[in-house]
């Protein structure tokens, strides 16, 4: 089956799409705090580089996730 992708996100999201949000919320966070540390613990400036820019990476799409959330409509505060 071809499906073809949403033009718009809809107007309302099912209890599934809110447990996928979550989701996907708990992973960037958990991402974040991994990376963060394991950076603080390495001692070679390579790896604490690479590691802090994976952490700053999760966190902006955590943000993006909670901005575009809060931006929408009808949101629960």
């Amino acid at each position: 089956m071809n499906q073809q992708p949403m033009q718009q996100p809809p107007s309302m999201i099912s209890s599934k799409d809110l447990l996928y949000l979550t989701d996907m919320l708990s992973w960037n966070l958990n991402a974040t705090k991994k990376a963060h540390f394991y950076a603080s613990q390495s001692q070679i400036p390579e790896i604490h580089q690479a590691l802090e820019a994976a952490c700053q990476m999760h966190q902006r799409h955590y943000q993006q996730i909670l901005d575009h959330l809060n931006s929408q409509p009808g949101n629960i505060n």
